[in-house]
């Protein structure tokens, strides 16, 4: 795969003029999208817990600024999406990506332990409530605005992850679907994305597997694998005009693995 800074421009740049916060922005699938928002002509505010990798990160984006948010802090939501205001006089684009998992993956609900559980819920679930609640804040006023949360095949599906990690996306669903019923009405999509496993570094950490093994996992849609990139072309998709009319949405990039009964099929 070539690196974002291989990929030659886009003909058409499908942000131009927009501003956008991203969470978890310093690496893996956020960092993605932001390199690819900012190629498509958007103005990015990179927002994450890791500053020396965020600073470093942001310093090779064009029109991009680095803020440090810890997205179970609401001050700190608050605190980024008025930097983004202050800095860029908008916000058009809210994509709340930060996530965790549980440190533990472990089958048995009697050995999950409460501070985990809690723990995954508050970044992955109570943190996309915050970076909601404050671009709504924002966005109500301007009467138009795109939130975009970033979810998982384990929204609609059990058995795949952790019980912390798998509740907290279901949730992420049920917030999205909340949300843009009520933000609907002020011009406001709310929707998310729920990839399959991505071979990112908490990816690898979880699930104790390599690049190579990661991609090698099976979905029914042969000769395809799902990369950073395809991610952050769903999101860009979800975060342009093409999809004016797309609110409420859960986009799946598995390949049909969610749809698909691997205990018995027909299609061998």
């Amino acid at each position: 795969m070539a690196s974002a800074s291989q990929i030659a421009p886009p003909a058409v740049r499908r942000l131009e003029g927009k501003v956008a916060l991203i969470t978890g922005a310093a690496r893996g699938l956020g960092e993605c999208t932001a390199r690819l928002f900012t190629q498509h002509g958007a103005k990015v505010v990179i927002a994450d817990i890791i500053d020396d990798v965020g600073q470093a990160v942001s310093q090779t984006i064009p029109d991009s600024t680095y803020v440090h948010c810890d997205v179970t802090k609401e001050k700190d939501v608050q605190d980024a999406v008025d930097t983004a205001v202050s800095k860029y006089g908008k916000l058009d684009i809210m994509f709340n990506n930060a996530g965790i998992n549980s440190a533990v993956n472990r089958d048995s609900i009697l050995e999950n332990d409460l501070e985990d559980f809690e723990r995954v819920v508050s970044v992955n679930l109570t943190g996309v409530f915050l970076g909601t609640k404050h671009a709504a804040r924002v966005m109500i006023p301007a009467g138009r605005g795109n939130i975009i949360n970033t979810a998982s095949v384990s929204s609609i599906a059990g058995g795949l992850t952790s019980h912390a990690y798998t509740g907290s996306k279901h949730g992420v669903l049920g917030l999205t679907k909340n949300t843009a019923v009520e933000l609907g009405r002020h011009g406001i999509r709310v929707n998310c994305v729920s990839p399959y496993v991505v071979a990112t570094p908490m990816s690898k950490d979880f699930f104790r597997l390599n690049e190579e093994e990661i991609n090698n996992l099976y979905a029914p849609l042969r000769g395809a694998k799902i990369e950073p990139q395809d991610f952050a072309e769903a999101v860009l998709f979800l975060a342009s005009d093409e999809s004016k009319f797309v609110n409420g949405h859960n986009l799946v990039a598995d390949g049909g693995y969610t749809i698909t009964n691997y205990g018995f099929t027909v299609f061998k």
